[in-house]
């Protein structure tokens, strides 16, 4: 019964994140001609020309990404989770919208808390260790087969997106668009009670092997091992450190409760994290200066 309960928690959690989202569709950017990003952004455009339900055409196009993520990138929390946040999300857009009256008169309401919606909705998804599916996966499986970082493929699908409105709706439609994804991602941030780009996990566990697996095969991130000594024991044990993204702390904490439910773990903020997976390491100039360094002849007096 106590394990059962973190879970419905999270499930409670990602129906109302989902609820959030499709109100924000429903009331604040359908009726204003205000996309939001990735499949979801796309659908709401297919629906201005054809009037295809933006709920199930959001679904539909994530199927076959669902269905590749399932087996390359996270197994059977990563799929059921994100199966049940994407089917909630396409059903509340589409049944709940008899009862979601539009707001469209002034834009500074419908802008403001659309994205206040949105990024709340997001939020509590993502806390809840779900996701919503779409180009996110996408972008994971571009990483992975062709090294291409998440947020130059996130970035470059949401720009076609929004490039589309700009042709479809007009320009302040499309400049409206661009500021609600902005408020959003703030107010997503808040709601993951983000401060930092990343967290660090500090683990000690009598089982770092199967500790260390798991991270490596359900969550996708590496792992450092570290050899520790007990001040009071004296017993060596191994002391694991694991780098990972907001969103992805609390997998980290539910694959780390289920390999090894004695381990201790310490969470702390990391402000900034450079490699592989996160930021690149050096400025664009400062790799570039190196290689001119490299190739260029150095001249001496003799």
């Amino acid at each position: 019964m106590k394990k059962a309960l973190p879970i419905l928690q999270d499930y409670v959690l990602m129906t109302i994140g989902a609820v959030l989202v499709a109100a924000s569709v429903n009331i604040f950017f359908v009726p204003n001609n205000v996309v939001t990003g990735g499949l979801l952004g796309a659908a709401m455009l297919l629906y201005s020309f054809f009037q295809t339900p933006i709920g199930l055409v959001t679904l539909l196009a994530n199927i076959p990404l669902f269905i590749i993520g399932w087996r390359r990138l996270g197994g059977l929390v990563f799929g059921v989770r994100t199966l049940y946040a994407t089917v909630v999300l396409s059903l509340a857009i589409d049944l709940l919208r008899p009862w979601m009256p539009p707001v469209s008169e002034q834009p500074l309401l419908y802008i403001l808390y659309g994205a206040l919606l949105d990024g709340v909705g997001m939020g509590l998804v993502f806390r809840a260790r779900g996701t919503t599916g779409g180009i996110d996966i996408l972008a994971r499986l571009l990483e992975q087969r062709y090294g291409i970082r998440p947020g130059r493929s996130l970035l470059f699908m949401n720009v076609i997106v929004f490039g589309a409105a700009f042709f479809v709706y007009g320009a302040e439609p499309a400049l409206y668009a661009i500021l609600a994804a902005f408020i959003a991602s703030f107010v997503l941030d808040y709601t993951l009670a983000a401060g930092g780009g990343a967290r660090q996990g500090i683990i000690i566990t009598e089982q770092p092997e199967v500790v260390t697996q798991a991270l490596i095969h359900d969550l996708g991130r590496g792992v450092t091992v570290l050899e520790g000594k007990g001040g009071f024991t004296g017993t060596s044990r191994a002391v694991l450190l694991c780098v990972v993204a907001r969103n992805e702390l609390a997998f980290l904490k539910d694959i780390v409760s289920h390999a090894d439910p004695q381990a201790f773990v310490i969470v702390g903020e990391a402000s900034e994290v450079l490699g592989e997976g996160f930021r690149s390491f050096a400025p664009r100039r400062v790799r570039k200066a190196a290689l001119l360094a490299e190739v260029e002849p150095t001249v001496t007096s003799g």
